[in-house]
C-alpha cells in the first residue's frame, strides 16, 4: 500500500504538507497509522506534485523519502495552490524505480493510487486489452498503479470528468478484480477527486481550501473520514461525498 494526499487553495509551502504537520507524508512514511494488511511502511519511492503557471512539475524518486538530501530545501522554497504528493509501498513482485512512484502525469492531471488490484496481473488482461496498444507500451510502470493511471487517462482523454474517470474505473476493475483496494486521487489543479475502496482516507476543508490524506496530518478536529464506497469530489471552496454506486 501506499500513503498519498492532495491540496487545493491559496499557495503554502509544499513542507506545510510534506514536512511539518506532526503527521506529515514523510512521517506516514515510516509510521504509517492505517495500512490495513499492507505491509508496513513506505519506502519504496515517493513522488511530490506542484502546479505553476507553466502546469504540473514532478519531483520523484526510487528511494525512501526520508532520504533524499533535496527536498527539504525545494520543499520550503516552492509554493503552490495545488499539491499532489504520495510515498510508495511496493506490492511484492512489482518493480521499485522511479516511474513507479506516484504522481503520474498527462498533460493538466495528475494522479495517486493507494492500494493493490487483486490477482494482478491476470485479473485486469483482458481490460487492459482494451486500451490502445500504443498507451500500454508507454505505460510508466509494470505496475497495477500505471495500469489504473493508464485506464483513468483513457476516459479523461474521451472527455470524462475527473469524477467520471474514477468511477468508472473503480467500477471496471472491482469487476474484473473483486477485494482490490482501490484510492484513487486525481487533480487538475483546479479541482480534484478521490475515491474510497478498501482502505482509509480522510479530509480537511474550511471551504477556502481542502486536503484530501491517507491519514490526517495532525490532531484538528475538523478531519473527516470519507466513509468506504464513496467518491469525493471538491474544489478549493466545495465538497460532494457520493457513494460509488451512484456516481
Amino acid at each position: 500500500m501506499c500513503r498519498h494526499l492532495a491540496y487545493l487553495g491559496p499557495p503554502v509551502p509544499l513542507a506545510s504538507l510534506v514536512f511539518d504537520p506532526p503527521h506529515s507524508l514523510v512521517h506516514q512514511s515510516w509510521a504509517p497509522r492505517d495500512m490495513r494488511g499492507g505491509g508496513t511502511i513506505n519506502a519504496d519511492g515517493f513522488g511530490v506534485g506542484w502546479y505553476t503557471p507553466a502546469g504540473p512539475v514532478r519531483y520523484r524518486r526510487d528511494t525512501p523519502i526520508w532520504s533524499d538530501v533535496s527536498l527539504p530545501a525545494i520543499s520550503r522554497a516552492t509554493s503552490s495552490g495545488a499539491v499532489l504528493a504520495a510515498v510508495r509501498s511496493a506490492t511484492v513482485g512489482m518493480p521499485v524505480v522511479e516511474t513507479a512512484a506516484a504522481p503520474f502525469g498527462d498533460g493538466p492531471w495528475l494522479f495517486s493510487h493507494n492500494g493493490v488490484v487483486t490477482g494482478w496481473p491476470a485479473s485486469v488482461a483482458k481490460l487492459a486489452g482494451t486500451l490502445p496498444p500504443t498507451d500500454l507500451l508507454t505505460m510508466d510502470a509494470p505496475t497495477d498503479a500505471a495500469l489504473l493511471w493508464v485506464l483513468v487517462r483513457d476516459r479523461l482523454r474521451a472527455g470524462a470528468s475527473l469524477a467520471e474517470a474514477l468511477a468508472g474505473v473503480v467500477a471496471e476493475v472491482s469487476r474484473a478484480a473483486p477485494g482490490s483496494r482501490l484510492n484513487l486521487l486525481l487533480t487538475d489543479g483546479v479541482a480534484l477527486a478521490a475515491t474510497a475502496v478498501g482502505h482509509s482516507l480522510s479530509y480537511i476543508s474550511d471551504f477556502s481550501f481542502i486536503t484530501v490524506a491517507s491519514e490526517p496530518l495532525d490532531d484538528r478536529s475538523a478531519w473527516r473520514p470519507v466513509p468506504d464506497g464513496t467518491l469525493l469530489t471538491a474544489t478549493a471552496t466545495d465538497l460532494t461525498l457520493t457513494p460509488l454506486g451512484e456516481a
